[in-house]
Order: structure tokens, then sequence, then C-alpha cells
């Protein structure tokens, strides 16, 4: 699916398809965490089964006010517990699809809000 986003002063979500996103024009094939301003890096899980408390942990290193989690081609919550380090520093997290992610994703970062967008990208 292609978007379009409002304010494309950073990185944005342009498309995404089963098994890829395109960020700002390039093609991305595996899981990344994504901000609006400069954070973009490789996020070590193939599909959703290979998280762990470790990878949430890391998202509560950003200083974000909101985690988008895309969970992959279906929705998929987490356990509570991996959540503690996010809480701890009071910082919200959604869960949902990888596209409902993605589309949430630019718009909050269109409105300039403090969000990443950690996604599972599943391979074909």
């Amino acid at each position: 699916m292609k978007l379009e986003a409002e304010h494309a002063d950073g990185q944005t979500v342009h498309s995404y398809g089963l098994g890829w996103v395109i960020v700002n024009g390039e093609k991305i094939t595996h899981s990344l965490v994504l901000m609006p301003q400069a954070v973009r890096h490789d996020w070590q899980c193939r599909q959703f089964a290979d998280l762990t408390a470790e990878h949430f942990a890391q998202l509560s290193e950003f200083d974000a006010e909101l985690v988008i989690f895309g969970s992959g081609k279906r929705i998929q919550f987490p356990p509570a517990a991996w959540l503690a380090p996010l809480i701890r520093k009071r910082i919200g997290l959604e869960t949902m699809d990888t596209g409902a992610a993605c589309r949430t994703y630019n718009i909050l970062a269109g409105e300039g809000r403090n969000v990443l967008l950690a996604l599972v990208i599943e391979p074909e």
C-alpha cells in the first residue's frame, strides 16, 4: 500500500507490503526501529516469535513519548512483563499489525509527535 505523508520533514513510511517497507525512498526488508528525526536501525528479529523482553528494553532507551509496535502480518501482543522498562519511563505502547502501525506512525510523526515505530517485517 502506498502512503502519502502530510508533513515530510523527517523519516516517513512511503509504502509497505508483505516482507518490506519503503522509508524515505529506501526499500527495507528487515525489522527496524524508526523515529522521525535521525533514528533508524535494525531490530534483530525476523518474526514475532523471535522477540524477547530485551527487544522492548531496547525501545525504552529512546527518547519517545509513544512506541507504535507493528507486530507483523497480524496483531500479536507482547507479554505484559516485557513492557516494564517502557512503563517505568512512562512511555506508552500501542500494538497493531505492521500496516496499521505504518499508517499511525506517519500521522503522529506528521503532527510533530515524539513517536517511535518498532516494526516486525516478516519475510515473504
